[in-house]
């Protein structure tokens, strides 16, 4: 498992422990939080590495299946000379993860992808098959991503990409939107609000983005395929922010600023694909998780990874 301190990545690693696998955890992170997940999750065989550097070979052998999601996540900060981290975080890793995985034949890799590839879901909801324009840097480096994962399925690694939409719920990376509204409300720096607030975002809650990994590898997928993984109900900002407010009985301070680059109006997943190969559907509603992602940001986020529910 790559990225396995990450937001998505703790909450996945503790499913497989909790399911009886055993877990070789990498992950290079060294910030509070990084440190927090390692404490939390003592039973994996953690390594604090640099992806672009480590043998991979090494790493990998004896692996049985792989998680990546280890990579350089964010639309702003792809612009620019940021592009050049965003290359080295998810292409070029990727393509040395892959090169690894020709030699060491791991059964199964499941890929992190984004729903960024897609652009703007002006209406309706995006199957796979949707064009894909993505309008940041960001997004073409996932895309590029994808691009990668079918060259190495052809020289016969089994590789799946998942395309993630919005993850939410507890532990949230703090730089994410509804992190920043629980903490405008709860006395933290006003909500940047970019734009009239109507953009919309299919948000997906992170124990079902975790059913989801854990389902992919095992399930007979044809390599090369993309799933989208998301709930396919596009939420407002407006929207968040007045439930986070009805939630915490107090405003979210906002702070208005223009749209932003790169952003979409809208993503939303049609999911069918994911229910037909995973016997995936997301579970977690919208209110729950806000209210699961509330509780832990009041109790600090220390708190932020509890055993997950086998059943999930």
């Amino acid at each position: 498992m790559t990225g396995a301190a990450g937001f998505v990545g703790a909450v996945v690693t503790r499913r497989l422990l909790d399911l009886g696998h055993r877990v070789l955890a990498v992950d290079a992170g060294d910030d509070p939080r990084h440190h927090r997940a390692r404490a939390a999750l003592v039973e994996a065989d953690w390594v604090r590495a640099d992806l672009l550097t480590i043998d991979l070979v090494e790493l990998l052998d004896g692996v049985d299946a792989v998680v990546h999601l280890a990579g350089r996540p964010g639309v702003q900060t792809s612009w620019g000379h940021g592009f050049d981290d965003h290359l080295a975080g998810n292409p070029l890793l990727t393509q040395r993860l892959l090169e690894a995985a020709l030699v060491t034949r791991p059964r199964r890799l499941v890929v992190a992808s984004s729903s960024s590839v897609y652009g703007d879901i002006p209406d309706g909801l995006a199957a796979e098959d949707h064009p894909l324009r993505p309008l940041s840097p960001y997004g073409v480096s996932k895309l590029a991503v994808e691009a990668l994962l079918h060259a190495y399925v052809a020289r016969g690694v089994d590789a799946v990409a998942l395309r993630f939409f919005t993850v939410f719920g507890r532990g949230q990376r703090p730089d994410m939107a509804l992190h920043r509204m629980i903490d405008a409300a709860l006395g933290g720096p006003p909500f940047p609000m970019r734009g009239d607030g109507r953009q919309a975002r299919d948000v997906t809650h992170v124990d079902d983005v975790a059913a989801a990994i854990v389902a992919a590898l095992a399930a007979p997928v044809r390599p090369g395929t993309a799933v989208n993984i998301g709930a396919g109900r596009p939420v407002s900002v407006t929207d968040l922010i007045e439930r986070v407010e009805a939630h915490l009985l107090c405003s979210v301070p906002i702070v208005p600023l223009t749209e932003a680059s790169g952003d979409p109006s809208r993503t939303a997943a049609d999911t069918r694909l994911a229910r037909r190969l995973l016997g995936w559907v997301p579970r977690v509603g919208l209110a729950e998780g806000i209210a699961d992602q509330i509780e832990h940001h009041v109790r600090g986020d220390a708190m932020f990874l509890p055993t997950t529910r086998a059943d999930r």
